[in-house]
């Protein structure tokens, strides 16, 4: 069965850019929702035994769309967290930004990207940078959808989901974006997922 992922940091850790608040609400009731509807999908059925990614990209093929969101949305969310810590943003590590220069030119086209997928994900999503084979890309994706089942390695995510920024920013979703980027973003956890 699977369990709610312990923070790095406490709910207050990310304040104010991301409220105690949100914080609360996202990791300790939105998340665990996903989790709990999760197990109780899975079980007794095929799915109890296999890995998170193997339930996504199992339950993404067979069409299986309550596990697929759930356990999607688990997966995204444990991925989000790390990809956030207090005083986050600031100088790229040395390796990560090599790798961004090289695949998208400079960081600021990079940044402006990343961003843009973010903004422009109508309704609500995601957006990623991941790893097409060798190669660095941004893309955003619909609802619980990940870049996993389109067989990329995503090694940073952002929820635009409106539990995610509506009690800090309401309908400023930029904003919003523009504050993770520049001021929660782990750079050397993403890095290590290189």
């Amino acid at each position: 069965m699977f369990e709610l992922p312990k923070l790095d940091y406490p709910n207050s850790g990310l304040s104010p850019i991301m409220s105690e608040q949100t914080l609360d609400l996202h990791h300790g009731k939105h998340h665990q929702t996903y989790i709990s509807n999760l197990n109780n999908f899975i079980k007794g059925s095929e799915y109890e035994k296999l890995s998170l990614e193997e339930i996504i990209k199992k339950s993404s093929s067979e069409n299986k769309v309550g596990i697929f969101n759930n356990a999607s949305q688990h997966w995204n969310h444990n991925l989000f967290w790390k990809c956030m810590k207090p005083n986050g943003g600031g100088k790229l590590p040395s390796k990560l930004e090599n790798k961004i220069k090289q695949d998208f030119g400079s960081f600021e086209k990079f940044r402006s990207e990343f961003i843009n997928a973010g903004v422009t994900q109508f309704g609500s999503g995601w957006c990623w940078l991941s790893l097409k084979e060798d190669k660095l890309i941004v893309t955003k994706s619909p609802n619980a959808e990940n870049p996993v089942i389109h067989n990329m390695k995503p090694i940073l995510g952002c929820d635009v989901w409106e539990h995610s920024y509506y009690l800090d920013y309401k309908n400023k979703r930029p904003i919003y974006l523009e504050n993770f980027f520049d001021k929660l973003i782990n750079w050397e956890f993403v890095e290590s997922n290189l």
